[in-house]
């Protein structure tokens, strides 16, 4: 009788101990294959050496890859809690196209009823972003931007063809910038929404351990 393959772990990848403290308490249930969390540091450096390393690990050299955690939104009419699935990421170094962003947005409509979900490009920058930057980034046509994302996903490309994909929280927008008094709830807001996203990683993870035909 011939023996099953192994499948493909998923590695979660986030940068700050709270993202990395509300997916750990999200629910976990749903997982098909090892899920490993990752949390990489703050900042596009740290997430490459933390990639890096752990993708020479035997047992994550094939994994899929998903960056997440929080984000500041770029796009006017954005609010703390919006979720943002990231179409490619980009930075300077170059840009790295995410896999089943249709199905990751299906998944998260359907277990975050009335939470809105964009779509386009998520950019990097090495520091947070404030002010008139944030509206030149817009000019690029990027729609949000965080300090990993972009480095956590061309880091995992450059260790191996792998799927990788970007789904984040904003948590700053242009109307409610993180030095302002809505911080807080802002913050609680998002937290709680990146509690509940687990379930649509694992069935993104799901769909690529589908034969394919």
């Amino acid at each position: 009788m011939s023996k099953q393959p192994a499948p493909a772990p998923l590695l979660i990848a986030c940068a700050l101990g709270i993202e990395h403290l509300a997916l750990r308490t999200g629910d976990r249930s749903g997982a098909d294959g090892p899920v490993t969390f990752v949390r990489t540091g703050m900042g596009p450096r740290a997430a490459e050496r933390s990639l890096t390393r752990h993708l020479a690990e035997p047992a994550l050299t094939e994994a899929a890859v998903l960056a997440t955690g929080f984000c500041a939104g770029l796009a006017p009419g954005m609010h703390p809690g919006d979720l943002v699935v990231a179409e490619e990421t980009r930075d300077p170094r170059g840009s790295v196209a995410c896999l089943g962003t249709e199905l990751l947005v299906k998944e998260l409509v359907r277990i975050l009823p009335g939470r809105t979900v964009h779509t386009g490009p998520l950019t990097g920058s090495d520091h947070v972003v404030r002010g008139t930057e944030r509206s030149d980034l817009r000019a690029t046509g990027a729609i949000a931007v965080d300090m990993e994302s972009a480095a956590t996903l061309l880091s995992a490309v450059r260790a191996g063809e792998r799927p990788v994909a970007a789904v984040r929280v904003v948590v700053d927008t242009p109307e409610h910038e993180l030095v302002r008094i809505g911080t807080v709830r802002g913050g609680i807001s998002a937290l709680r929404v990146l509690r509940r996203v687990l379930p649509a990683f694992f069935e993104w993870h799901r769909s690529l351990l589908l034969p394919r035909r």
